[in-house]
């Protein structure tokens, strides 16, 4: 179901007072995520990306959000009056953190290690700990973002790897040919490891359909590549605030490119391979 405006249905569901008794049974829907429902007052039409026991989150298709009292037959699916209701809970079992793993309760960060993991931006260190962020702290690593891998050979002499104390660089656009793939080069180092995922930047690790856009656009040579990111989707808004909004839309590791989670997984083992 996909709302573009104002919708006329055959009958009109509107007519008359349809929520009274003996108008029939409204059926009560589940309100599981991405379910496209309407708001039969507003006409608000989005699918579900929240819901607790007393009101749902409906997000349209220009990822704009609205929240709703769970009322009695309040929305339409398929042009239908329904009742939404709070999904059942998932069965009892071990809790999962949103990289996959299975969570410590009552964690108490351990104290940080030496070794540490260094990513070339601020967005790059905060997806990193809204996926991994429980499984660094149970395990000790600190995150720390560079600003650019131009001046890694001098970042990493800095440092002072050695056993026990390593460092594991995540480089964006590690790809053969590429700047960065020289630079890489450079670290020979037993005690670092320097892998890289392909995407030009860590946005495109997110998924298109999390954020329901059929592709991550191609940007010409020239245009800044956030900037002309923007602009081909056309949001109207700044960086920081494109960042938010898709940086909100991930919740788990599912949420990821293949490409970039296997590769955070290698540098958290090697900083915490017996040491």
């Amino acid at each position: 179901m996909i709302c573009y405006g104002p919708r006329v249905y055959e009958g009109d569901v509107l007519a008359g007072n349809w929520r009274r008794p003996g108008k029939g049974k409204i059926p009560k829907v589940p309100a599981e995520p991405d379910l496209v429902v309407e708001d039969a007052d507003s006409g608000f039409c989005g699918a579900v990306v929240a819901c607790d026991k007393e009101a749902v989150t409906l997000e349209d298709r220009f990822g704009r959000r609205r929240l709703f009292p769970l009322a009695p037959a309040a929305f339409l699916l398929e042009g239908k009056p329904v009742t939404l209701v709070r999904p059942a809970a998932a069965p009892a079992g071990p809790r999962r953190s949103a990289s996959g793993s299975i969570a410590v309760e009552g964690l108490r960060a351990r104290v940080a290690r030496e070794s540490r993991i260094y990513v070339e931006g601020v967005h790059d260190a905060a997806l990193v700990e809204k996926i991994w962020g429980h499984d660094l702290r149970v395990e000790g690593v600190v995150v720390e973002y560079l600003e650019g891998v131009d001046d890694l050979p001098a970042i990493v002499a800095e440092f002072g790897p050695e056993p026990g104390r390593r460092l594991g660089v995540l480089v964006d656009h590690l790809v053969p040919g590429s700047k960065e793939s020289r630079i890489a080069a450079e670290i020979t180092s037993p005690d670092v490891l320097v892998v890289g995922h392909p995407f030009v930047d860590i946005w495109q690790a997110v998924k298109p359909s999390v954020l329901r856009i059929p592709a991550w656009p191609d940007v010409p040579r020239g245009v800044p590549w956030k900037e002309g990111v923007i602009a081909a989707l056309g949001w109207r808004m700044e960086p920081a605030e494109a960042w938010r909004r898709i940086l909100g839309a991930v919740s788990s590791y599912t949420d990821l490119e293949p490409e970039l989670l296997g590769r955070v997984e290698e540098l958290i083992d090697f900083v915490t391979e017996a040491s």
